[in-house]
């Protein structure tokens, strides 16, 4: 399948997704997404997180051209949507707001319905590519059960069977984890590993922060309607506020108080022989240095980045619950 790609030295001129400015205000007056800048590279498993009602799912179906933005612009794959929409959305999969399937149809006989759809798709290897996607999800054993009887991660898994009926340029995926137990998340995570490597680009919306850090090569953190940060994790983590945690042996830490202090560090407290500080601009180095020259044995530093989960709630002011 071909269809608009990165150019083969990996500088893209356009991510594989852009907006600028893009704006959903209901008839009510709600703005449901608040002029956002996305931008997903292309290759790149990026993460979309947000609390409930933060405008994720909005979004994406503004991005896919399901719904139309009030003002803004949008590009998927280089291309300006909606316009470019019969061109570009063969390329792309997508699984947004749950997979909705014919109940009384099995597994495979909804696959052949969605291939039969795809006027770009080849007839004669319908049956070779719907029997890919049930074995790469895990429903091979299930393709002729009734979709009626699926579980809710076995709809899941089907949803995302459908987006990958053919290779995509693009996944689109909303809570794609939602109704798995832990082992088919697992899985989950290891197949969007194995598209990005292929050179499929993933954008995913997750309320499973773990997941996130575990396999996201960029996130972007929405609240009420607004892009609050995006980037790589590590960049992001970097940019949060750093503690540094100084244990020493030293009898009366009065004076390794004083010298954090008299460094720049804020907030410092003390628990047993430990004391921790806010890191700020102070290079760790210059903190164990003046230890030493100090005469105060250091038993260890350790510095502690905050976690994506911690970079979250002080952005938002809010907890990660299940969200979309």
């Amino acid at each position: 399948m071909t269809g608009p790609s990165a150019p083969a030295d990996g500088t893209a001129a356009e991510p594989a997704v852009r907006t600028r400015g893009l704006t959903k205000r209901f008839r009510s007056g709600q703005v449901a997404v608040d002029g956002i800048d996305l931008e997903v590279p292309h290759g790149a498993i990026y993460g979309f997180l947000g609390p409930n009602g933060s405008g994720k799912t909005t979004t994406l179906r503004m991005v896919l051209g399901l719904v139309s933005p009030t003002s803004g612009t949008t590009t998927l794959l280089g291309e300006t949507m909606p316009g470019a929409g019969p061109r570009v959305l063969p390329h792309v999969g997508a699984l947004v707001e749950g997979p909705a399937f014919h109940p009384y149809l099995s597994g495979r006989a909804n696959l052949d319905r969605l291939d039969a759809a795809d006027a770009t798709a080849d007839p004669r290897s319908r049956d070779l590519r719907a029997a890919a996607a049930l074995e790469r999800v895990g429903l091979g054993a299930a393709a002729r059960k009734p979709y009626r009887q699926y579980s809710l991660g076995m709809k899941q898994r089907l949803g995302l069977a459908a987006a990958l009926l053919r290779p995509r340029d693009l996944l689109v995926l909303d809570e794609p984890t939602n109704g798995l137990d832990p082992q088919g998340t697992r899985e989950v995570r290891h197949l969007l590993r194995e598209l990005a490597d292929a050179g499929t680009t993933v954008l995913v919306s997750s309320h499973l922060l773990g997941e996130i850090e575990q396999v996201c090569t960029h996130v972007g953190v929405m609240s009420r309607g607004r892009l609050l940060v995006q980037g790589p994790p590590e960049q992001l983590a970097t940019d949060g506020e750093s503690t540094v945690a100084v244990t020493t042996t030293a009898p009366c830490l009065d004076g390794a108080t004083q010298l954090l202090a008299d460094l720049g560090l804020t907030g410092v407290r003390r628990d047993g022989r430990t004391l921790t500080a806010r890191l700020g601009m102070v290079a760790p180095e210059k903190i164990s240095a003046a230890m030493v020259g100090a005469g105060l044995d250091l038993v260890g530093l350790e510095v502690r980045r905050p976690r994506l989960e911690t970079l979250f709630v002080e952005l938002t002011g809010e907890g990660f619950d299940v969200a979309r």
